[in-house]
């Protein structure tokens, strides 16, 4: 069974990545945080996230934009998380290859099952 203890977190909304952080934390997750797409791809190359949370609207390099050339690379696991809620954003989310989709704003604790779900993790 797959496991993701260390999980990455790109959105450039500061407040946002405090409240993931947060949250992941409690729940015994170890959390890294990126504020735009550069610094994400370039912490990358230093760790190995087992699971990724990827907002989509960012200034410069974008989600979508971030997620098609992880894509190149890995396999990882990638919930896109997005305050847009246009049907065709979440399927060309999905068919870049994201695995999930969870909209803002959202509940904690489904931020967390979303979470569990995508990495196989029992409750």
């Amino acid at each position: 069974m797959k496991n993701c203890p260390h999980i990455m977190v790109v959105d450039d909304n500061q407040d946002m990545l405090k409240i993931i952080n947060r949250t992941l934390e409690l729940e015994g997750y170890t959390v890294i945080t990126a504020s735009d797409g550069r610094a994400a791809l370039a912490l990358l190359e230093e760790h190995s996230p087992d699971l990724i949370i990827l907002d989509i609207m960012m200034p410069e390099t974008d989600g979508f934009q971030v997620l098609e050339l992880l894509r190149e690379r890995s396999n990882v696991p990638v919930i896109m998380l997005t305050a847009r809620r246009e049907p065709l954003l979440v399927q060309k989310a999905l068919l870049l290859g994201a695995d999930d989709y969870i909209k803002k704003p959202f509940r904690p604790l489904v931020l967390v099952a979303r979470v569990r779900a995508s990495c196989d993790v029992p409750r």
